[in-house]
């Protein structure tokens, strides 16, 4: 089985909800999600995903639990692997030491409904935003692009604002990162500017 997914950048979460509501669509509680993402140790951000597997620990309600993802024709048509584990720190070793490194954690609230075959989740990333995600497990046989278009055709008669996103969510709060990096040195660059302009004599 796989797991294919969109995902979209969403500005009014009630207004979101309201739809949902509207199509009988009701979301639980939020649960908190603790994630460490591994990629292989020669694999770097802006590289092909496809067909490398990657890794990830997940931590709710202090219950761990390790994947594997391996996406297909896209970022998010996965092949996947799931299952809990008991001791967090350990899998963590096991997995440095199987030639993978943890690259970004992803914190995020999510809260989950069902929709026929489609489960849709409302995800609060730290430090990035509010996503609508909608996932269905399909056997191997089934395109994913297909799957996909019907996925985006159901947010789109949401009448929502909401944006599509391409990204999985380590590669999301990694271009985070950056962005929050280079801020500060363009800023301090232009401060240094400034300084150098008031006090050359003029």
């Amino acid at each position: 089985m796989r797991e294919v997914e969109v995902k979209y950048s969403v500005e009014n979460a009630e207004a979101l909800l309201a739809a949902l509501r509207v199509r009988g669509i009701h979301l639980g509680a939020a649960v908190y999600q603790d994630d460490q993402a591994y990629a292989p140790s020669g694999w770097s951000f802006g590289d092909s995903k496809i067909g490398v597997s990657f890794l990830r620990l997940r931590t709710v309600d202090g219950r761990h639990w390790f994947a594997l993802k391996q996406p297909g024709t896209n970022a998010q048509d996965c092949l996947e692997y799931e299952t809990e584990v008991v001791n967090r720190q350990q899998m963590h070793e096991a997995i440095l030491h199987m030639g993978y490194r943890a690259t970004v954690r992803v914190a995020k609230s999510r809260r989950t409904g069902r929709h026929g075959d489609t489960t849709l989740c409302l995800d609060e990333v730290e430090g990035v935003g509010t996503f609508l995600e909608l996932e269905r497990m399909m056997p191997d046989d089934q395109p994913a692009t297909v799957v996909q278009d019907e996925l985006a055709a159901f947010v789109t008669s949401l009448g929502i604002e909401a944006v599509r996103t391409a990204e999985t969510y380590d590669s999301l709060v990694r271009a985070t990162q950056d962005r929050a990096v280079q801020v500060p040195a363009s800023r301090d660059s232009t401060d240094a500017a400034d300084t150098m302009a008031t006090s050359s004599p003029g």
